[in-house]
């Protein structure tokens, strides 16, 4: 019981150690000038150290949209990543999928965050951060035996010491509140 209570406290008072991870980072995103000067769906530019527009700017990546919708997720700016993600070239992208699913979860729509999910996997079903949000979203409804199901996915599938089984463990012992 003390273990659980630490370790929901350590998840909701450290940011750092709960963090929107992607399919196989295992280290919170670094923050960098996206998240603290630019505005809207505007990513930070390292080459030109200036802010540029996901929407308009050819040069971006969806990897370089990625770790913007990564960082902006993982601060809570979920408007500012939904519209980046709206700028991804490859609409079918899992990583994108994950993410609109995490959005729509942290904003209250869990039957659209679950869609998304399912979509996801559809496309990747290694995806360990989509199983892992997923779960997450399952001990929020209620549903511990589903979100221990993603779980078991997800050491079946190679992820027993990732990020992405540790924040679903973490999210199983101490309840919905623990949820990222």
């Amino acid at each position: 019981m003390l273990r659980t209570a630490l370790l929901t406290s350590a998840l909701l008072l450290a940011p750092s150690l709960s963090f929107a991870v992607g399919s196989s980072d295992s280290t919170p995103p670094t923050q960098t000038q996206t998240s603290s000067d630019c505005e809207g769906t505007q990513v930070w530019d390292e080459e030109t150290k200036t802010c540029v527009d996901a929407q308009q700017d050819s040069s971006l990546t969806d990897d370089d949209r990625y770790n913007a919708v990564r960082e902006l997720a993982y601060s809570g700016a979920y408007d500012r990543a939904l519209g980046i993600l709206d700028t991804f070239e490859n609409a079918d992208d899992d990583r994108k999928l994950t993410y609109l699913g995490f959005v729509s979860r942290k904003m209250g729509d869990l039957d659209t965050g679950m869609r998304w999910y399912r979509a996801a996997l559809d496309i990747n079903p290694d995806n360990l951060l989509a199983r892992s949000y997923m779960g997450q979203a399952y001990v929020v409804q209620g549903n511990a035996m589903a979100a221990s199901e993603q779980l078991r996915e997800i050491r079946t599938r190679g992820g027993r010491e990732t990020w992405a089984a540790r924040s679903l463990e973490l999210a199983l012992r101490g309840g919905p509140e623990a949820s990222y």
